[in-house]
């Protein structure tokens, strides 16, 4: 399947309370609840990496249990600043290190440009939420406006596999965001 990216223009990380999780109202107001409009917290975490918070992880769907071949958002509000360049790597080894079978290089080409694309820099109280659309994609957003609409199934996928595999880096977020612990 081909790939079709479209960036809002000016897209940027927009500041709120440092790692505060989004409440039902302010989720109600944002944006990507259009897409979902059904979704509800199902569960939330944070990751760190040698003890240091990096983010804020909130799991949303309208399928309790959770059903990722049905649609749902990953909301990410971090603690720290992070370019988007380490954003695009690790996501990208990341990738590469949960997919079953080699990856062409000419489709993690693709899937890096795609996701430069889509990214921007993160600083403390940012918040990233992915949309998943099962079979058509994903849609990246900001607090305020649709950052990317990526046409590619198989990077969202293997994108949110990040999270939700079950060889996911971090195994008890995983977990808590579906809801299997609490």
């Amino acid at each position: 399947m081909g790939a079709v990216m479209s960036v809002s223009a000016g897209a940027s990380g927009v500041a709120s309370a440092p790692g505060a999780a989004a409440s039902a109202t302010a989720a109600d107001a944002a944006p990507w609840r259009a897409t979902l409009p059904q979704a509800q917290a199902l569960g939330s975490g944070d990751m760190t990496w040698f003890g240091l918070r990096i983010y804020r992880a909130t799991l949303w769907s309208a399928s309790k249990p959770f059903d990722a071949g049905q649609p749902f958002a990953l909301q990410l509000s971090y603690y720290r600043h992070i370019s988007r360049q380490r954003l695009v790597s690790t996501s990208m080894d990341e990738i590469r290190r949960l997919s079953r079978a080699p990856i062409p290089p000419a489709t993690l080409s693709r899937w890096e440009a795609l996701l430069t694309s889509a990214f921007v820099d993160v600083s403390e109280g940012d918040e990233l939420i992915g949309v998943y659309q099962p079979g058509r994609g994903m849609q990246l957003y900001d607090r305020q406006r649709l950052l990317a609409d990526v046409d590619d199934d198989a990077l969202a996928r293997a994108f949110f596999d990040i999270w939700l595999n079950p060889d996911s880096r971090d195994r008890k977020l995983r977990q808590r965001l579906t809801g299997a612990t609490p």
